[in-house]
């Protein structure tokens, strides 16, 4: 094996990979094709066509993902819709005036923020299917922000509580990261669940 040649071509994979492209890619064609551009053949499609052709593959692509991403919405907004409606009768959860519910865990005797203050809080954050995205717990270490840099949910619920409470929120996805989701672990239209640990307003 020409471990130069299969490095060339396992770089050229994985990047077809990553743009899911690998169920419409004719691996000999493919191939046939780098071969005719090395060696100089006369090319079966010429380039104005192959870029085109490239172009309207990909915004096939985009479509496609588009409408999977709008069902997955409409799918997590109808879901935690009912999660909220149901977790609002359990005891020992308040809902807000905005929507935000939260539960008393343990209370703290300290410091309550404002909305301005900065804090410094160990937190976990779930889906409503309990996965997690996000954990200082997990890191090892609290984080410290600002409580006018964080999402809507968390500047309302944590001016809640007390330095050395406990709180979990149940979020809204209006208070959460709303119709766009954040990133490839948080889909859009998605309820949020934390478990907040607030340890000092700074």
């Amino acid at each position: 094996m020409d471990k130069l040649s299969y490095a060339l071509g396992l770089g050229i994979g994985q990047q077809l990979k990553s743009m899911g492209t690998r169920e419409d890619v004719n691996i000999d064609d493919f191939a046939q094709a780098i071969k005719d551009v090395l060696d100089e053949k006369p090319l079966a499609i010429q380039h104005t066509e192959a870029q085109q052709i490239v172009n309207a593959h990909f915004q096939k692509m985009e479509s496609r993902m588009n409408a999977e991403k709008a069902e997955k919405g409409k799918k997590a907004l109808e879901e935690g819709k009912q999660f909220l409606a149901e977790n609002a009768k359990k005891e020992g959860v308040t809902t807000t005036a905005s929507g935000l519910q939260y539960e008393v865990l343990s209370e703290g005797n300290g410091k309550r923020p404002a909305a301005t203050d900065k804090v410094r809080c160990h937190y976990e954050g779930r889906l409503i299917d309990g996965t997690v995205f996000d954990s200082s717990y997990r890191r090892g270490e609290p984080a410290d922000f600002g409580l006018n840099q964080v999402i809507p949910g968390w500047t309302e619920g944590v001016q809640l509580m007390q330095e050395g409470a406990k709180y979990r929120f149940y979020i809204p996805y209006l208070l959460a990261y709303g119709e766009g989701g954040a990133g490839e672990l948080i889909p859009p239209f998605s309820t949020l669940v934390f478990d907040v640990e607030l340890i000092k307003v700074l």
